[in-house]
């Protein structure tokens, strides 16, 4: 029989029954994790105290104890105290840095093992110190579901005496969506702002208010994504294999069977429309788009560098289905594969809790990485499992560089009719998309400086004074190429050489 998956509530009870007497929660959501305290203790026949350095100890019947402010004195207390007891500990982390705390942790957690008191840590940084590693469970206390928010929604429409959704089950639907990712605190304040500006639940506000507390993370950023398919030039194979996928997500995937999917790896030549591909996904599949910034993941602190990508784990994840998005992997987990990166260990500890979620995760989270540099990726990061395919995007051959010349002429409202866009795609061979963008900005800067429009003419100008990459960059373009050859999917129906060969033969003919 297969065992259902139990909520944050019922693994901290399992955690208090079994006796286990260091738990470490979480959570920024103090209210919410005091109330689930609270609530387990009553069930079990438990009291409740709760302490923080500023207020000392307060007990469930009201009375505090504020000459017990100082960490030591409250873990003696604890230990003397004959109770039935369950103690949450607030922001107990900074103290975490003193010897002698940790040595009497370490000894509230070996006495406490015959007795029915337990001790919650409870924070919004996780930190524990190496010694006690085997000695404190660690809950992540999840963000408010879809019930919990239903029953925050609840709550407004009572204390209002209307129905600020409208009544309709569809309404209250896309706002409880809306406002997934967010804490119940988060969700409560937006809704009342929602109120305050328009007399019902505004599913533009909570977004746009989501939107700014996202960001306030550091680590992840909500992106808008206006890019769509048909700006990108070519890459069929890519297209097709994404298009399959768009309704992935649905209940009516999971009942015919198919997995939740895992993500792709974009690989192949700077300027090729990785970055591109993986903005059009978010609207092609009408799904959130988080970019998360591997450079701000490392963090100075000891042990924020681990948080702040479990925290962005976290929030893709409460928001689900949504598009995680790295962009040029190897600069956050190059040489990963090669030993010691001199970080003591930081680099490898983030990998690894990166690599477990990418082959572990059930979520509706589709990771989407990007990379110029496969060299610099470990080798784990790109077998089987981890994602569901990798595609190699090659420069644009010469029918897509002739779309690619067509994409951005529209954009910039000219006639792609007026313009021999054969004769400026056979000139642009060995050119990447963004240059052959650059080709167009550049001309337009010329031809606005002489007063006229953009003519073939000053676009093959433009060209003629540009030095492409694969010029620069030829012989490292020839080893992505053959790395390519036998470990990745290529996203063109075309290859770039297989083109190139064809011209030149025309050519000898």
């Amino acid at each position: 029989m297969k065992q259902t998956e139990l909520s944050v509530k019922e693994r901290i009870s399992v955690l208090i029954r079994a006796r286990y007497p260091l738990v470490y929660v979480v959570s920024s959501e103090e209210k919410r994790v005091e109330d689930t305290m609270k609530e387990i203790a009553r069930e079990r026949g438990k009291r409740c105290f709760v302490w923080s350095i500023t207020k000392g100890l307060e007990c469930d019947d009201g009375t505090r104890l504020s000459d017990l402010r100082e960490p030591l004195k409250v873990l003696d207390y604890i230990m003397e105290l004959d109770v039935k007891g369950l103690f949450v500990v607030k922001d107990f982390h900074p103290f975490l840095n003193d010897p002698v705390v940790v040595r009497k942790l370490r000894d509230v957690n070996g006495e406490l093992k015959t007795t029915v008191k337990n001790v919650l840590l409870l924070s919004s940084i996780l930190k524990i110190p190496p010694e006690m590693e085997k000695e404190i469970s660690v809950i992540d206390y999840d963000l408010p579901g879809k019930d919990e928010i239903g029953g925050i929604i609840d709550g407004i429409c009572r204390s209002v005496g209307g129905d600020p959704t409208g009544g309709s089950d569809i309404n209250r639907e896309k706002v409880i969506d809306a406002a997934l990712g967010l804490t119940a605190e988060e969700a409560e304040n937006v809704f009342a702002k929602s109120l305050v500006q328009t007399g019902h639940f505004d599913v533009g506000i909570i977004l746009s208010e989501k939107e700014q507390i996202i960001r306030k993370s550091g680590v992840l950023e909500y992106y808008q994504a206006q890019e769509e398919m048909t700006e990108i030039g070519g890459l069929e194979y890519l297209k097709e294999w994404l298009k399959k996928r768009s309704l992935a997500f649905t209940d009516e995937a999971r009942d015919f069977g198919l997995p939740q999917p895992k993500g792709v790896l974009l690989i192949g030549i700077p300027g090729c429309g990785k970055s591109l591909t993986a903005k059009a996904i978010s609207s092609l599949w009408q799904i959130p788009l988080l970019k998360l910034d591997m450079g701000k993941v490392f963090s100075s602190l000891v042990g924020s560098s681990e948080e702040n990508v479990r925290k962005a784990i976290q929030t893709a994840e409460s928001i689900a289905p949504s598009i995680l998005w790295l962009d040029e992997l190897e600069k956050g987990f190059a040489g990963m594969g090669g030993g010691s990166s001199g970080d003591s260990g930081t680099s490898a500890r983030v990998f690894g809790t990166f690599l477990t979620w990418l082959q572990e995760k059930k979520s509706a989270v589709f990771v989407v990485a990007t990379s110029n540099d496969i060299s610099a990726l470990p080798p784990e990061l790109l077998r089987k499992g981890r994602f569901d395919e990798i595609f190699y995007i090659d420069l644009p051959n010469r029918a897509e560089r002739e779309e690619i010349f067509r994409i951005h002429l529209e954009k910039r409202k000219r006639d792609p009719q007026k313009f021999s866009l054969d004769l400026l795609s056979r000139q642009t061979t060995g050119y990447s998309g963004s240059e052959i963008e650059e080709v167009v900005i550049s001309s337009l800067y010329d031809a606005f400086d002489k007063h006229q429009d953009i003519s073939t003419d000053g676009l093959q100008a433009a060209t003629s004074s540009m030095i492409p990459l694969s010029q620069t960059m030829g012989d490292r373009i020839s080893e992505i190429r053959e790395w390519a050859k036998l470990r990745a999917r290529r996203a063109s129906l075309q290859c770039f050489e297989e083109d190139e060969s064809k011209d030149r033969l025309l050519e000898l003919t």
